[in-house]
């Protein structure tokens, strides 16, 4: 049998403080040259790098009161995948209803790298637009 494998530990601790919204849990989760990147042109788009900008970002997309469903979590050689349901909706009507992977990389116990792909970029753009 293969150990070349990571666990789902990281995963499921990065999911908790997320929806706890434990900002120094997360930040404790997280390599300092982390970078995330998530595409779309919302205001959440792009690449971002280092721990400040990464939990600036997690609380950004949770101060939109997104309620965020596991649904399966996948584990790799070099880290794991989060398989989510987000949904939401913005006070103005604003509707976001998408699955998602998270996809995290791990070195060390550390966070280093987290790539978002998603069901419905344009929908995720249109909810995170600037008011």
């Amino acid at each position: 049998m293969s150990t070349n494998n990571a666990d789902a530990t990281d995963a499921e601790r990065f999911l908790a403080a997320f929806q706890a919204r434990d900002w120094e849990g997360l930040r404790g989760l997280l390599a300092d040259d982390i970078t995330w990147t998530m595409p779309g042109s919302g205001t959440i788009s792009g690449t971002i790098h280092g721990t400040d900008a990464v939990v600036r970002r997690a609380q950004h997309i949770a101060g939109q009161g997104l309620h965020t469903e596991l649904l399966h979590v996948l584990v790799g050689a070099h880290g794991a995948a989060l398989s989510l349901r987000n949904t939401a909706i913005a006070p103005d009507g604003r509707r976001l209803d998408e699955h998602l992977a998270t996809v995290l990389t791990t070195r060390h116990g550390r966070i280093t790298a987290i790539d978002s792909y998603l069901s419905d970029v344009d929908g995720m753009s249109a909810f995170f637009t600037a008011p």
